[in-house]
């Protein structure tokens, strides 16, 4: 399958950043010298996608302006300067900027690195995987030990057939990376005010069409001012052994 179209979150507060979010949004803020939001932006457009929806609110100006000047991407901008409206509420009110049709959903303060060159990245792999007749989602997700700047929080379990449940005791703890694909109608009942995507998780889990692809390469997120040196420590020495 070939998802040509995105829904970006980004519109949160940053607060576990401060002070670097004092002045500026948490998507903005560099590591290694490149914006947080770019690394999500640049795996879409490397997957192929040509449009994306990022929800701004924090700080909306400067990203506004920084994505503006994205030059890969069609860039639309949902607007929650008025009301944030957590992760699901943000999607839902993203995807009707979309066409009705297969999406990628990404977190701007999370991404990867270290995919093998010359095979289908991350995205495109997840892409290939997801089976809207069978799947209401595809989360893309990371062994435990393959993560940066994480706080230790096991999410997920992976059974012999891709589906994920909730962690209990398995052998193979996932952290779910950030990544989404699934169909845009999925959201057509979803409520018109803020709540936390984690509803069509369990939704989808109780109707066993929640399924999980495991990432290739290493996972990083930004959360705190020690993630960032954490995060850009692991950026020299993976650059350093490339």
């Amino acid at each position: 399958m070939k998802i040509a179209q995105a829904m970006v979150l980004a519109a949160g507060l940053g607060t576990r950043l401060r002070p670097i979010t004092d002045t500026m949004p948490k998507p903005l803020v560099p590591v290694a010298g490149k914006a947080m939001i770019d690394y999500a932006l640049d795996a879409l457009a490397d997957a192929g996608v040509r449009r994306a929806v990022v929800n701004v609110h924090h700080f909306a100006d400067q990203m506004e302006m920084h994505l503006k000047a994205y030059p890969r991407l069609d860039v639309v901008i949902s607007d929650e300067r008025d009301e944030l409206m957590n992760s699901g509420g943000g999607l839902a009110k993203g995807v009707r900027l979309l066409d009705r049709a297969p999406l990628f959903v990404m977190n701007a303060d999370l991404f990867w690195v270290g995919e093998k060159s010359g095979q289908p990245t991350n995205l495109e792999r997840l892409a290939a995987f997801f089976d809207p007749a069978v799947m209401d989602m595809v989360l893309l997700c990371v062994p435990l030990e393959r993560t940066t700047g994480h706080n230790g929080k096991k999410d997920f379990e992976l059974d012999e057939y891709g589906r994920l449940t909730r962690y209990r005791d398995g052998a193979q703890p996932l952290v779910y990376a950030g990544a989404i694909a699934m169909h845009a109608s999925l959201l057509d009942d979803a409520p018109h005010e803020a709540f936390n995507l984690n509803l069509y998780f369990d939704k989808a889990i109780a109707a066993g069409r929640l399924f999980g692809l495991v990432l290739e390469g290493h996972w990083l997120t930004v959360g705190t001012p020690d993630a960032l040196v954490e995060a850009e420590e692991v950026l020299s020495r993976l650059h350093a052994e490339a």
